[in-house]
């Protein structure tokens, strides 16, 4: 069962949450038991806490004409990489390599936060975050989310609010192509 707590002061968390801290940002930061036989942290977060997966975002991390790009989806959603492209004025997008993602951000993977990364990348967020009043995205590791306005986010980030998912339906298959997006 996931743990909830307000956090106003933090010290010593880690750099999404001392960066949403030190913004002075509303937030509120949810924990769990991280099972690393999940098949997808996303699911596995929000199944912890029993928030619908349409308002849990995965931070994805992507290379767009050469330049690594932060993509914010819905768990419920796939990253769409032609529109992830398009939204930052690029051709192609493909997905980073994943050893790159985690050195440039700060953050191993399954606990990438869009926020208080290591190199501030440019960053697109799915417009549907805007359809809810609060979103869960990674605070920068396994087990720990933030709960914040989408709009708190946006601004913190820098990013482009785009529509850059899409729907799919999860198979044994897509986790075994190292998937989903």
């Amino acid at each position: 069962m996931a743990k909830k707590s307000k956090k106003q002061h933090q010290p010593g968390g880690t750099p999404a949450t001392v960066a949403l801290t030190a913004a002075g940002a509303e937030y509120t930061v949810h924990s769990y038991d991280h099972d690393p036989a999940h098949p997808s942290y996303g699911e596995e977060a929000a199944e912890a806490m029993g928030v619908s997966p349409d308002r849990v975002f995965k931070t994805l991390v992507a290379d767009v004409d050469g330049a690594l790009t932060v993509a914010v989806v819905p768990v419920a959603g796939r990253l769409d990489l032609k529109a992830l492209a398009a939204a930052v004025g690029g051709k192609r997008a493909t997905m980073a390599d994943p050893a790159l993602a985690e050195r440039t951000t700060g953050y191993v993977r399954g606990g990438i936060s869009p926020l208080g990364q290591r190199k501030r990348l440019p960053t697109v967020l799915d417009a549907s975050a805007s359809a809810h009043v609060t979103i869960c995205v990674s605070a920068g590791r396994r087990g720990l989310e933030v709960e914040l306005a989408p709009e708190d986010l946006a601004k913190l980030t820098e990013a482009v609010l785009a529509p850059v998912s899409r729907s799919w339906a999860p198979t044994p298959q897509t986790y075994a192509a190292g998937g989903p997006w």
